[in-house]
């Protein structure tokens, strides 16, 4: 019988990458209590009209990449493929957005079919921010301030370069998406093939084109920039200069647009040139109509969200995860013989007890290769326990080393010395 294999581009996080997982998840919930951001946590099958009217139903997205189906009812469901539109779901769902101000927070599996690459999977993990109820620059700054702090704990702001870009308001930017499209349509045979296919579903994408020839055109095309209304013009020099003044460094990048259809204003992302083509570590931006859009009330919003897998393949890259993420564990215990091993059992949870903190494996299931086992797991300290004339006493090794032979009685105040030694 053939072997069942996971799905393509929906991989396994083994025991030896947890840590580093649990290493940056960590940092980014200490960070996002620091701010005083609350976690929200969302299903991940939504109802398919919730992402067709959010990210547009002719989006690369919609049209490709969804995993939907219909459940037994008959109803048309998705795994989500992204968090911000959820979010909103469950803020106007829930009564948490007209005339309230909040910070949240998120974390978990997003999914969309696409080719699976290094650092890009069909089933990838988002930690998302999401604000809402707040119009001013100023929440646009904490945000990237936010994500600024975090590349500093994690020891990669170095390594990450921030583009910013203002797209206007929702009539500022439809003017000049007819603008775009005359000009790039006189054009259209120049064009590579994606962006003559974006020119009627989603035009300002072409701005994003990879394509040389197709990036020498847009040298001469309309600018963004001359079509902004007064009040993102306004909007987007209070939010330059609140990063001027905390000392945040970024590029204008007026091709910037991001992927979504809902968004508006700011945009940003944070790229590296230390992954190849995977270059972009965390994106956002203004989306100020998605709420009306999903029929709410007018609430203005402004968020981000970062991509794990690509995070942590920055980490390993740049050799800057933690080497004790490595020594899983402390002390090893074992025992002489078989008739110990329940008075072992209860040692174990006695030291957990009086030494908290201390990674405490036991050996179960024989007596052999106590020792190769104990080296496995990487563990300083070892012991072994045998009776001797009634006693129960405690060799104790350290490194391989024996030093120590105690009585039990005496071993948690001996571990506890030497390990904060």
């Amino acid at each position: 019988m053939a072997k069942i294999k996971a799905i393509r581009g929906m991989n396994d996080i083994l025991p030896d990458q947890t840590p580093v997982w649990q290493f940056l998840e960590n940092s980014v919930k200490s960070v996002l209590s620091a701010y005083g951001y609350s976690e929200i946590r969302m299903p991940i099958v939504e109802q398919t009209d919730l992402f067709k009217r959010s990210i547009g139903e002719v989006t690369d997205i919609v049209e490709k990449e969804m995993y939907t189906f219909d459940d037994r009812n008959g109803e048309s469901l998705t795994l989500r493929p992204e968090g911000t539109a959820s979010c909103v779901r469950a803020g106007e769902e829930h009564g948490l957005l007209f005339n309230q101000t909040q910070r949240l927070w998120y974390q978990g599996p997003m999914f969309r079919y696409e080719k699976p690459q290094k650092g890009r999977y069909r089933q990838f993990h988002q930690i998302g921010v999401e604000t809402f109820g707040m119009a001013s620059a100023d929440i646009d700054a904490e945000v990237i301030m936010l994500s600024a702090r975090l590349w500093k704990e994690l020891g990669v702001l170095d390594s990450v370069t921030l583009q910013l870009n203002s797209l206007g308001s929702n009539e500022a930017r439809a003017e000049y998406k007819d603008a775009l499209v005359a000009y790039l349509t006189e054009r259209k045979d120049k064009l590579d093939e994606d962006s003559q296919r974006r020119l009627t579903t989603n035009p300002l994408r072409v701005l994003d084109s990879k394509d040389p020839q197709t990036q020498s055109l847009l040298d001469d095309a309309p600018s963004l920039a001359d079509y902004l209304d007064d009040e993102s013009r306004e909007h987007f020099a209070d939010l330059c200069g609140m990063l001027d003044q905390a000392g945040i460094t970024y590029e204008l990048n007026p091709r910037l647009v991001r992927g979504l259809d809902y968004y508006c204003k700011t945009v940003f992302e944070w790229v590296t040139d230390k992954l190849g083509a995977q270059g972009t570590v965390c994106a956002g931006g203004r989306y100020d109509g998605l709420v009306k859009q999903l029929g709410g009330r007018p609430t203005p919003a402004v968020g981000f969200a970062m991509g794990i897998e690509r995070l942590i393949l920055l980490l390993e890259t740049l050799e800057v995860v933690p080497e004790t993420l490595r020594q899983p564990f402390d002390l090893y215990l074992a025992a002489e013989h078989k008739g110990l091993q329940n008075r072992l059992m209860v040692l174990a949870d006695q030291l957990r007890d009086k030494l908290p903190g201390m990674r405490i494996r036991v050996h179960c299931s024989g007596l052999k290769n106590i020792s190769s086992k104990a080296r496995q797991t990487g563990a300083p300290w070892v012991v072994l326990i045998r009776e001797e004339n009634d006693s129960l006493l405690a060799n104790l090794w350290y490194n391989s080393e024996p030093i120590y032979d105690i009585q039990v009685d005496n071993l948690s105040g001996l571990l506890q010395q030497q390990w904060q030694a």
